[in-house]
């Protein structure tokens, strides 16, 4: 049963801050930036380290922040931090350590418009950066795309649930629209956070203290000199990719069952998407909308049956072009796919998506 209490109205920012606290995260660690400081300063009113003893620290920098995140997870805590799109820039060689050593941890980037400081106005144009691995070496992270503040809370808990069962960082790629809309959200039930006796149990492979005399001492590292073994433990990574790959891919369909055209978003845009769908259908038009929620893992398979299908497939995305080649590639060129997107922050309107539409049946 919902207690009333657990139903807020709340902006995205605020909804990640009140989820990490009841899924029972051990500590976060972040630095103010435009549009996801209200994480930080929702942690900060809540004060979470006098109820569940959480520690919220603001770091001197987004680098130390992410460091901050790897030794907290390296511990086998639940530990995560946030920040936009130049902050997050900062922490790819912090994140690519982590995925190196396979440390999880959450990470938060409510993107705003680039390239460099940009804007602070929303944005989706970190996609690359969040699936293809930013930082340095051959690695993914799970990515997670929310389209309302309510899969803003969510995804806290799912996140860490992912990043704990594959030992792996995990990412909650949201924008500045989602991160500053307010909507009603019902909060998730507290969970305690985990006893040190639950997390030498749960994370043999954590270096904390506990069970030393049973392991010796335990060192957590992406380090290793010896090429031989640093494949061997490449190809580690890889078979767990591949693992994730089978098993997590999410994703969501809304009117497809008779679509002729397909609409491919994430996040915000799909939002946007979906209204312009309604209006198609109002005029007799048979669209459907496709959403990824993993964009790392990438719904391939998915896509490529739609691509048997539909006739062909407009990429709506707030950003210059950055999934359209992933949704090119799962459909193999068998139909057109044709992108839209507005850049510089500015976010498209139903209208704009429409005539793309119509530009995209004359190429089918």
């Amino acid at each position: 049963m919902t207690n009333e209490n657990d139903i807020l109205l709340l902006k995205g920012n605020e909804a990640i801050a009140h989820a990490a606290i009841r899924c029972g995260c051990d500590g976060y660690f972040g630095y103010p930036i435009t549009p996801q400081s209200e994480v930080l300063e929702t942690l900060a009113e809540l004060k979470p380290w006098e109820t569940t003893g959480m520690v919220v620290v603001q770091a001197e920098s987004e680098v130390a922040s992410i460091n901050m995140l790897y030794g907290g997870g390296g511990t086998g805590k639940k530990v995560m931090t946030s920040s936009s799109s130049p902050g997050v820039a900062l922490m790819q060689e912090g994140i690519a350590y982590m995925a190196g050593a396979e440390v999880p941890g959450l990470i938060v980037n409510v993107q705003r418009g680039g390239p460099g400081l940009g804007t602070i106005q929303p944005s989706q144009s970190d996609y690359n950066q969040a699936t293809r691995g930013g930082g340095n070496g051959d690695y993914n992270i799970i990515v997670l795309a929310p389209n309302s503040v309510q899969e803003m809370a969510d995804f806290v808990d799912l996140s860490f649930e992912l990043a704990f069962k594959y030992r792996i960082p995990a990412m909650i790629l949201s924008d500045g629209v989602i991160g500053q809309m307010m909507e009603k959200v019902v909060l998730p039930p507290y969970k305690p956070r985990r006893t040190e006796e639950e997390i030498g149990r749960d994370c043999p492979w954590a270096s904390n203290g506990i069970g030393l005399k049973k392991r010796g001492s335990q060192c957590i590292t992406s380090l290793e000199l010896d090429p031989a073994i640093m494949e061997k433990r490449n190809l580690h990574l890889q078979e767990k990719y591949r693992q994730i790959q089978e098993n997590e891919v999410r994703y969501q369909t809304s009117q497809t069952e008779d679509a002729e055209y397909l609409i491919v978003a994430f996040g915000s845009a799909a939002r946007i998407s979906q209204k312009a769908i309604e209006i198609a259908r109002a005029r007799g038009e048979k669209v459907g909308l496709f959403r990824p929620i993993t964009l790392w893992p990438f719904p391939q398979k998915e896509i490529r049956e739609y691509a048997e299908r539909v006739k062909g497939i407009l990429v709506v995305e707030i950003n210059a072009g950055q999934m359209v080649y992933d949704v090119k590639y799962c459909v193999e060129g068998k139909i057109p796919v044709r992108q839209f997107g507005r850049l510089g922050g500015i976010v498209p309107d139903p209208d704009e998506i429409l005539n793309a539409l119509d530009e995209l049946k004359k190429q089918s």
